[in-house]
């Protein structure tokens, strides 16, 4: 119990950090249409409410990438995946 109660949290650490990054990479005006959800498999998923925004999160998804993983200090997230 305890080791799924640390996931949690490092799961909800994340998605925390990783609405900063977007904001940071994408702008605030675009980060209110995109939300992290999970974190599965390496692999971050966010949904992202403004179907134009997708290329930019696409082209952008490296830099977004490593700075999560900058800041955790390790190696969690590989990519980025979006819901439309």
């Amino acid at each position: 119990m305890k080791q799924l109660k640390n996931n949690a949290s490092v799961n909800d650490e994340l998605i925390l950090l990783a609405e900063t990054i977007l904001a940071e990479v994408l702008g605030l005006e675009n980060a209110i249409f995109v939300k992290p959800l999970f974190l599965k498999n390496r692999t971050l998923t966010v949904a992202c409410t403004k179907v134009d925004l997708a290329p930019s999160i696409r082209e952008k998804q490296q830099i977004i990438v490593e700075k999560i993983n900058e800041k955790l200090g390790k190696n969690e997230v590989d990519r980025i995946r979006y819901l439309l």
